[in-house]
C-alpha cells in the first residue's frame, strides 16, 4: 500500500465509523484476493453466494470465486448470474434475485457497479440478511448508499434499503471497466457541489437543516477528488483511486444522514425525469452519471443567474406574489398533462403537494430570504464551480457534456427544468427559481442568444425556436 492508498484508508475508516452500517471499506491494487478474508471477518462460516451479469462475472466473478477456493471455502452456492439483455435497475429484477436468495440461506456478495448493486442490495433486506460487494466500475456513487434507486411503478425512486456490510474496490478491475464507465462516474461525484449548493439554501430557508457530519464527508475533500479529470479519461490510477474514494465517501455521508440530499439535489432529477420518460439514445438509455452530468451543468448556469439579482429587487417582488402564484389545481393539471400515465402522475402529484406552499406562507419565506440572501449570495459562490468550468472538468473527464450527446435535445432539456422540479419533494434551486418569480428570467434566458444553452448551440440553430418564455401554461411567471 503506497502513501496515497495509507492516507485514503485513513479517511475511509474515519468515514465508516460515522456510517450507519457500512463496517470495512478496501480500496487498493490487488485487493480482490482479500474479499475471502474480509467475508469472514464480516459475516463468519455463512455460506455465500455470488450475484453478476455476464460481463461482470468475467471482470471479476471468476477473481471471486478462486479466491474462495484458494482460501479453502466449501460452502459456495451455484452463482447467480444474470443475462437479461435488457437487465436495468427496475424492481422485476429485483424480484428475479429475491426469488433466488430465498432457495437459500447465502450471504450474497455484488459483483457489479450500479444496477446490480441495487437490486441485491434491495433483494438482500427483502430477505433479511446483509450483503457485500465487489465493484467493478467507478460509475456511481451508489456502493455506500443508504436505499437503492430503482425504477417501480413507472417512476425512478429511491427505496429504503441498508449499505452493504462491507465493500472491495480493487483499482485493477476498475481501471479495466469498458471504455466510458468511470467517466459516468465522475460526472456522479462532481454534482456534490451543485447538490451542496442545494442543501445550503435549504438550511438557509429553515426547510432542511446541514447535517455537518454527513457534509463533511461528502464536501470536505470533493475538490480533491474531481481535481484530475484527465486523469480520470487517461485511466490514471491515482486519479481512479481519488474518484472511487469521492463516491465511497458519497454514499457513507448518505448513510450517516439516512438520506440521498447530501449527494443528490437538482442535478439528479433531471436523470430522474429523464428515466420516468424512459428516454434512450441509440437505442440505450443514457448512464445515470452521464445524465447527472448534464443536469449539474444546468444547474451551474441557473445558479449564475439567479446569484445575479440583487436583494433588493427580490424586497420588492413580495408585495406581488399574491398575482403569480398558483393554486394548487393549477400545479395538479400541469403534471396531469405532462405526465400520461396514471400512476406515474399521481406519484408526481404526491411529491409536488409536499413541498407545495399557500401565497401566505410563501411570503414569510420571501421575507426570511430577503434577510438572509447576502450572506447566502456568499456562501453559494463559495460552494459552486460555474458553468463553464464544469462543463470543461467533465468534458477533460471523457464524458458528455452536451445534452445533444445523449439525445437530449434543448427544447425538451429547457422544458426539463420545469418538469424536473415536480417529481421529486426535495428542497432545491428549482424551487427558488419558481418561489421568487424569476422563471423566465433565469431559466428562460439560458437559451437565448446569449445565454450558456444559446452558446453551446450549434450556429445554425434556430434559436428562435427555443422558448424563452420558459412555461406560457402557467401563472409562475410575473405579468
Amino acid at each position: 500500500m503506497n502513501s496515497m492508498e495509507k492516507e485514503v484508508a485513513n479517511r475511509i475508516d474515519k468515514a465508516v465509523v460515522q456510517a450507519d452500517t457500512t463496517k470495512k471499506v478496501i480500496i487498493g491494487t490487488g485487493v480482490i484476493t482479500q474479499v475471502p478474508v474480509i467475508f469472514k471477518e464480516c459475516f463468519k462460516d455463512a455460506d455465500v453466494v455470488i450475484v453478476a451479469d455476464k460481463n461482470t462475472f468475467k471482470a471479476a466473478g471468476n477473481y471471486v470465486m478462486e479466491a474462495f477456493m484458494a482460501f479453502g471455502k466449501k460452502n459456495i452456492i451455484k452463482p447467480l448470474i444474470l443475462e437479461d439483455p435488457d437487465l436495468y435497475a427496475e424492481y422485476r429484477f429485483v424480484e428475479k434475485v429475491e426469488k433466488y436468495l430465498k432457495t437459500n440461506n447465502a450471504i450474497p456478495i455484488a459483483v457489479g457497479s450500479g444496477t446490480i448493486n441495487d437490486l441485491v442490495k434491495i433483494a438482500s433486506h427483502l430477505c433479511g440478511r446483509n450483503y457485500m460487494v465487489v465493484a467493478t466500475a467507478a460509475s456511481m456513487d451508489g456502493y455506500t448508499a443508504f436505499g437503492a434507486s430503482i425504477t417501480k411503478d413507472c417512476l425512478k425512486q429511491t427505496l429504503s434499503c441498508p449499505a452493504p456490510i462491507a465493500v472491495v474496490a480493487d483499482v485493477d478491475v476498475i481501471q479495466n471497466a469498458p471504455a466510458g464507465m468511470n467517466s459516468w462516474g465522475y460526472s456522479d461525484l462532481i454534482a456534490k457541489i451543485p447538490a451542496g449548493a442545494d442543501w445550503i439554501i435549504a438550511d438557509a430557508l429553515g426547510i432542511e437543516t446541514i447535517d455537518p457530519k454527513s457534509w463533511s464527508i461528502v464536501q470536505s475533500e470533493l475538490r480533491n477528488w474531481i481535481s484530475n479529470p484527465k486523469g480520470i479519461k487517461n485511466n490514471d490510477k491515482d486519479a481512479l483511486i481519488k474518484l472511487i474514494e469521492g463516491l465511497i465517501m458519497s454514499g457513507l455521508g448518505m448513510q450517516a444522514s439516512q438520506s440521498s440530499r447530501p449527494a443528490s439535489g437538482a442535478e439528479h432529477q433531471f436523470s430522474h425525469l429523464w428515466d420516468g420518460d424512459h428516454h434512450t439514445h441509440n437505442g440505450t438509455a443514457p448512464a445515470h452519471g452521464v445524465k447527472v452530468g448534464i443536469g449539474s451543468i444546468s444547474i451551474e448556469a441557473l445558479y449564475e443567474n439567479i446569484l445575479k439579482l440583487s436583494q433588493d429587487s427580490i424586497q420588492s417582488d413580495i408585495a406581488a406574489i399574491k398575482t403569480w402564484w398558483p393554486e394548487w389545481k393549477t400545479i395538479v393539471k400541469m403534471i396531469n398533462d405532462r405526465f400520461k400515465n396514471p400512476i406515474l402522475a399521481s406519484q408526481v402529484i404526491e411529491q409536488s403537494k409536499a413541498k407545495y406552499l399557500r401565497v401566505e406562507k410563501l411570503s414569510e419565506r420571501f421575507q426570511l430570504l430577503v434577510s438572509v440572501w447576502p450572506s447566502l449570495q456568499v456562501k453559494l459562490k463559495k460552494q459552486l464551480l460555474g458553468a463553464d468550468k464544469m462543463q470543461e472538468m467533465i468534458r477533460e473527464a471523457g464524458a458528455a457534456s452536451l445534452p445533444t450527446e445523449i439525445g437530449i435535445d434543448y427544447k425538451l432539456l429547457q422544458n426539463s427544468f420545469r418538469h424536473s422540479q415536480l417529481i421529486r419533494k426535495r428542497y432545491t434551486v428549482l424551487d427558488l427559481t419558481l418561489e421568487m418569480g424569476v422563471w423566465r428570467e433565469c431559466v428562460g434566458t439560458l437559451f437565448s442568444e446569449h445565454g450558456f444553452w444559446g452558446r453551446n448551440m450549434p450556429k445554425d440553430s434556430k434559436i428562435k425556436t427555443i422558448d424563452t418564455k420558459a412555461d406560457k401554461k402557467t401563472t409562475y411567471q410575473k405579468a
